[in-house]
């Protein structure tokens, strides 16, 4: 699986905030989970292009 997120932006974003190594893997199979349900959406609307409404 390629890895969706980055690392160190997430950490950033959590400012002060300690980060379980297991977040991350979650995290990034929450993104994949959304990024195959944008495509469907698209894929469903005879569309190849995902747009931010298939969010």
């Amino acid at each position: 699986m390629a890895d969706l997120i980055v690392k160190a932006a997430v950490k950033e974003a959590l400012q002060d905030k300690n980060v379980a190594s297991d977040f991350y893997d979650a995290l990034d199979e929450e993104v994949k989970e959304l990024l195959d349900d944008a495509a469907r959406r698209a894929e469903q609307n005879d569309r190849k292009t995902v747009q931010p409404r298939d969010l």
